[in-house]
């Protein structure tokens, strides 16, 4: 498979194509009847899909660097270029975006019932973005992906969501677009600094992780960052906005957002944070403060979540958690972790996908989304009742299951580095369980009390279509975790180098005695010389 990939040119075109695609099927979609938008949005989506799976076989496993390079100049005199690449990180989100919108734009058959033409294509051109910012490797046009992801979303919130569409959708763009600002402001400065540096402007990745940064430059910097992709993830405290756009989402806006959108801000994480202010990323205060944030979220989140009446709000707080995850598999900066907080990354966007899609099918059926309107499903149910079953004990972690992999990972390496977190951490495994099965109990397996719930319909063909490959993959990740792991070890390795590197050479810096070149001058100009006390 790979020498017939790579006797069609594979990795010339391929990500080139994955981004552009996705575009010419917004003209495509615009153009064609109402009727038939959808029919276009989900074939033309399959094709991209199909096409990044050639991905899987061209990558090469055993290699750490970008590969599948593609730069071309695009503006010269600030130095930005049309540069493209992938590693064994942005591979499977690239992978996780296609995959999830095709099955996205399939379950919006029903619940999309008004300008249909002009979902579609904004769907398809939230594809494009996010693909996009997966594949960048030019920090100047990786921030216009970043930022382009914002117009489509909030549309799909503002025009096809509930209620409080309009409130939610502004709220979303609002703590979105000013973390965006703080990052396009340390941006600058990298360029800045660059050009100082080097000698010549640019805006490329490989030429900023040359850039040498003082310790003070270097946590200034790490805050701009961190702050944007903190928002995006949501990290405790600024993850208010994530339930109401959740809620207020139509249901495949809130598939992509749980699925592909907050995975941007833990994956700046690991391709900005860590590489380009590595001393700032393992001091002490820094990595104490994200860890605590991340338990923060995944205790608070979790008991939050147990007492919300609605179905969906429930969902939307345990991505938090999850989320939460991630963040401290990243932060225990070894390869058991951020390995395991990649798996928790693939493992939520099918989980927590697969939950909002069953739950906007359930929301077709009975129109409400309070827990207790609902009663005894599994008996007329039962093909619903299985995968959504699946899906919970997935999502909750159980063994044999992908959420599982993820956790295991991420609380080890955690353990490894900060066993007293990591043992306050393992405490949301439990508490999930606490939020997720009464949800279950009550919703499928309690009696049957209205008839309403009695005359529920079991999964129709299209949603056994959508529904299978999700299940599939929960369960093969569980007990198959390999092939992911084998593909994403060589770039999570060369990510802790350069931090550890960097630490290396920070302390031999700081804690080497230097010879005397003469006396020293205090900052008020008074001459210290060694015989003076």
């Amino acid at each position: 498979m790979t020498a017939l990939l790579e006797s069609l040119g594979y990795s010339g075109w391929a990500l080139h194509a994955l981004i552009w695609l996705p575009v010419l099927g917004v003209g495509l979609v615009l153009w064609a009847d109402e009727a038939q938008a959808k029919i276009l949005a989900f074939w033309w989506s399959i094709g991209v899909f199909v096409l990044s799976l050639g991905l899987w076989w061209a990558f090469d496993p055993t290699r750490a660097d970008m590969q599948m390079v593609s730069t071309t100049p695009w503006i010269e005199a600030w130095g930005v270029s049309y540069s493209l690449g992938i590693d064994g990180i942005s591979l499977f989100m690239v992978m996780l975006t296609t995959f999830t919108t095709s099955l996205a734009i399939l379950g919006s058959f029903n619940y999309i019932q008004k300008r249909e033409r002009a979902f579609y294509a904004l769907m398809l051109l939230l594809e494009a973005a996010v693909i996009g910012v997966f594949v960048a490797t030019d920090v100047f046009l990786f921030y216009v992906f970043f930022e382009l992801t914002l117009v489509p979303m909030y549309f799909i919130v503002g025009i096809w969501g509930g209620e409080r569409r309009i409130y939610a959708a502004i709220k979303f763009f609002l703590y979105t677009a000013f973390g965006s600002l703080l990052m396009l402001v340390g941006i600058l400065y990298l360029f800045a600094k660059a050009k100082l540096v080097l000698g010549l402007p640019t805006f490329a990745y490989a030429d900023l992780l040359q850039v040498p940064l003082s310790g003070t430059e270097q946590l200034w910097l790490f805050t701009a960052f961190a702050l944007a992709f903190s928002v995006k993830v949501p990290l405790f405290p600024l993850h208010t906005w994530l339930p109401d756009a959740h809620v207020e989402a139509p249901t495949p806006g809130s598939v992509i957002l749980a699925a592909v959108l907050l995975k941007m801000g833990t994956y700046g994480f690991l391709r900005f944070l860590l590489p380009l202010f590595p001393v700032a990323a393992q001091h002490p205060t820094v990595v104490t403060t994200m860890l605590v944030l991340g338990v923060i979220g995944i205790l608070y989140t979790a008991w939050v979540a147990a007492v919300q009446p609605d179905a969906k709000k429930l969902v939307a707080y345990t991505s938090v958690a999850h989320m939460g995850f991630v963040v401290l598999g990243i932060f225990a900066l070894n390869v058991n972790g951020i390995q395991g907080g990649l798996i928790v990354m693939i493992s939520h966007g099918i989980s927590t996908g697969a939950l909002f899609l069953l739950l906007g099918m359930l929301y077709e059926r009975r129109h409400t989304r309070t827990i207790a309107e609902f009663g005894g499903i599994a008996r007329v149910a039962p093909w619903f009742a299985t995968a959504f079953v699946i899906t919970a004990l997935a999502s909750i972690g159980l063994p044999g299951t992908s959420g599982f992999v993820g956790e295991f990972l991420a609380l080890l390496g955690t353990f490894e580095s900060h066993p007293t977190i990591a043992f306050i951490a393992t405490l949301g495994v439990i508490f999930a369980a606490y939020y997720m099965l009464p949800m279950v109990q009550t919703v499928f397996f309690n009696k049957l009390e209205t008839d309403e719930n009695r005359q529920i319909k079991d999964l129709s063909s299209r949603e056994m279509v959508i529904l299978a490959p999700l299940c599939a993959l929960m369960i093969l990740i569980g007990w198959h975790p390999t092939p992911l792991l084998e593909r994403m070890e060589p770039s999570v390795r060369a990510v802790i180098e350069r931090v550890e590197a960097a630490g290396a050479a920070d302390a031999q810096a700081s804690f080497d005695p230097t010879p005397d070149a003469g006396p020293d001058v205090e900052d008020d100009g008074i001459q210290v010389t060694d015989g003076d006390e």
